[in-house]
């Protein structure tokens, strides 16, 4: 597939997650999942399995010792997109607190004259959001996800 086109394939995948209830750690769609646990599915809905799990980890992922492991993780496995241009299927990187770490993940969903954005957040689970300005001025990179692993 060509990732300047977008992926529709991601997209349809991730809105199946959609009403997920939040479940810290969690990725399993329909049971209970975070922002980390959605893209988590997904990938192996997409993709196959998984290249690493992740560790526990906490609420406050590794702010305290203020290490990007969430933006390395996502570099390790995921392939770094540049420019200006927003495609669908696009994994968007959050900063939710300038000086903090990037700790929130969600996927490109509509990115026309409405773009949107599918993830999870604690009182909500999976939902798709308005792609809106404050939301905008938080990510801090995105990425495309590789090609299906046979």
């Amino acid at each position: 597939m060509n990732p300047a086109s977008g992926r529709p394939d991601i997209v349809a995948a991730a809105r199946g997650w959609i009403g997920t209830p939040y479940l810290h750690q969690g990725s399993l769609r329909g049971t209970g999942c975070d922002c980390l646990g959605l893209v988590r599915g997904v990938w192996r809905e997409i993709v196959g399995p998984e290249p690493e799990r992740p560790p526990a980890y906490s609420r406050d992922w590794s702010e305290p010792q203020g290490e990007e492991r969430l933006w390395a993780a996502a570099v390790r496995h995921l392939v770094p997109r540049t420019g200006a241009n927003l495609c669908p299927g696009d994994v968007l990187l959050f900063r939710m607190r300038e000086g903090g770490v990037a700790k929130h993940l969600g996927i490109a969903g509509a990115t026309d004259r409405g773009p949107s954005f599918i993830h999870a957040y604690s009182g909500h689970g999976v939902t798709e959001s308005a792609l809106t300005r404050p939301w905008r001025r938080r990510v801090v990179a995105r990425f495309a996800f590789p090609d299906r692993r046979d």
